[in-house]
């Protein structure tokens, strides 16, 4: 768990979306910011899940999935379309790296950051069935804009 908490102080040090070890190369290549915010949140719960799976049973997977979470976190960070939202966003970041390291100051846990984070990906996935929907409703063309979902 050492090395885990090492992993967090140098993520922490870097600027938002400039990560030491890029495993989302395709999306941090520009990709990321065609995602609505529900999108990239629920992406982020996806790996949070993965580490939520991985504690205690395999350190490797949990400590990929945590950091793959961070890189994502801060893709979210440095797209300029929310700088509104940044202080929300910086906070679940935060919670998620106290919940996973040694001494947890806010009490919160990994399943809490998890079920936080399933409710963005529920999000998206509603707005891409009305999408659909919509879609084949007129004709081909969607009633949704592109714009922010939340």
């Amino acid at each position: 768990m050492e090395s885990f908490r090492t992993g967090f102080e140098r993520s922490s040090k870097s600027a938002p979306g400039e990560c030491m070890d890029i495993q989302h190369r395709d999306l941090a290549g520009g990709r990321w910011h065609a995602l609505s915010l529900a999108e990239q949140l629920g992406n982020v719960g996806s790996e949070v899940h993965r580490a939520v799976s991985a504690e205690g049973n395999n350190d490797s997977d949990f400590h990929a999935a945590f950091t793959r979470a961070l890189e994502l976190f801060d893709l979210t960070l440095a797209d300029p379309r929310h700088r509104k939202r940044l202080k929300e966003i910086a906070r679940a970041r935060e919670l998620l790296c106290d919940a996973a390291g040694q001494r947890s100051v806010y009490q919160t846990t990994l399943e809490d950051i998890d079920a936080y984070l399933l409710c963005f990906a529920m999000a998206a996935h509603n707005a891409s069935r009305i999408s659909v929907a919509s879609s084949s409703q007129h004709g081909g063309a969607s009633t949704i804009d592109g714009g922010e979902i939340l």
